[in-house]
């Protein structure tokens, strides 16, 4: 049986050149920090890391602190956001503003702040596109973070970033602008630079690199400013704002996996596209529904609302088959919450529970989206039949 995988958005292959680098520096089991030769070739293997990393970002030459090193796209959220509001004098009615669809490692860290007493705003983003009346109405003299994801990791919607902190920072350009990249990094046209971002979470893991690596890139004006301060502490390490000796091995795939996604971004992007493309134009032949952004969307992620049929009902029967999608984020698959992405965007608790998503590589191929198809096909006339329906599309 042919294993497909579609289920690009929880995690992603490494690519053999990943593998190839990492077997290369499990080698060289220095510490980055030692002073020795073996300390050095380890120091060297991080910082061209670091190198490769920030180019994909846009950013040639890094300097100190402008790119750290995490264990994770929700430790560089957390470092963006607690980072950001502890470095601020206490004063009363601090806010920050985001949005109601964010990642779980972003969210979660909102409502720690909730309960020290800052002001979160949420705004809605139904249909997938930001409600920029809200947010203008949110923007005021008390504001010093603005947080935005660049990709909804459930829908693929795009939030126009770019607007957004270009007002934030007309406003007052000492607010902090952060975006969660991670489904968005190497998946779009995107840069620090290009939609005026001073925090960026990236991570390795959804990018053909390793688990238990992820960056935050801080802008020069942010590090002038001293906007973040550290939450692990010890050795210093990462110019003082990540302490604790570096994953060296993850690093390095890290740094081997952005290099070739960004070399081949273009095209990749147009393979991504044609997948999606062709996903749309098979399965609308099946009793399926399309949950697609009312604005834009990234090339790699589809959202369904199955017919009275539970997601988690479809999933099983597909793995059966070897093929893997998704009913939602993996970060909270096993926490029996409902959706927040989803709810956001418009959904009924029981077509949530009736949503699947499909998420794409470049290592999919054309002929996965017509074995995911005839698959489908197979499962919802099955299923039907079998009176697995439960009434999820129809809201009851």
């Amino acid at each position: 049986m042919k294993e497909i995988y579609l289920d690009n958005s929880a995690t992603t292959a490494l690519s053999e050149g990943v593998k190839a680098r990492m077997r290369e520096v499990m080698e060289l089991y220095g510490n980055p920090s030692s002073l020795h030769f073996m300390g050095n070739a380890a120091h060297d293997v991080l910082e061209m890391a670091r190198r490769q990393v920030a180019a994909s970002l846009g950013i040639p030459r890094p300097e100190p602190g402008e790119l750290i090193f995490t264990s994770c796209g929700s430790e560089s959220d957390n470092l963006a956001i607690l980072g950001t509001a502890f470095a601020k004098p206490r004063r009363r009615g601090m806010r920050v503003i985001t949005t109601d669809s964010e990642h779980p490692g972003a969210e979660n860290a909102f409502r720690l702040l909730e309960s020290q007493g800052f002001e979160v705003v949420r705004i809605p983003t139904r249909g997938g596109v930001l409600d920029f009346d809200r947010y203008a109405a949110a923007l005021n003299d008390k504001i010093f973070l603005v947080s935005i994801m660049t990709v909804n990791n459930e829908t693929g919607a795009m939030y126009d970033i770019k607007r957004a902190f270009t007002m934030a920072k007309n406003r007052n350009p000492d607010i902090v602008t952060h975006t969660d990249a991670v489904q968005g990094y190497l998946k779009c046209r995107m840069t620090p630079k290009s939609v005026r971002a001073d925090l960026v979470t990236v991570s390795a893991h959804k990018i053909h690199g390793p688990k238990g690596v992820g960056a935050l890139y801080v802008s020069r004006d942010s590090l002038r400013r001293r906007d973040i301060v550290p939450l692990l502490l010890g050795g210093g390490q990462e110019n003082g704002f990540r302490s604790g000796t570096e994953n060296l091995i993850g690093i390095a795939g890290f740094g081997q996996a952005a290099e070739e996604g960004s070399a081949s971004l273009e095209e990749n992007l147009g393979k991504l596209a044609s997948l999606r493309e062709l996903t749309l134009k098979k399965l609308a032949a099946l009793p399926l529904r399309p949950n697609l952004p009312a604005g834009k969307c990234a090339p790699h992620i589809l959202n369904y609302t199955l017919p009275d049929i539970r997601s988690e009902t479809m999933l099983h029967a597909l793995s059966a088959r070897g093929i893997c999608i998704s009913n939602g984020s993996a970060c909270s698959s096993h926490s029996h919450h409902q959706s927040a992405a989803l709810t956001a965007f418009g959904l009924s608790p029981a077509e949530i529970e009736c949503s699947i998503r499909i998420s794409f590589s470049v290592y999919n191929t054309l002929a996965d989206v017509d074995a995911l198809a005839d698959a489908l096909a197979t499962e919802l006339s099955r299923l039907v039949r079998r009176g697995d329906a439960r009434g999820c599309a129809k809201g009851g």
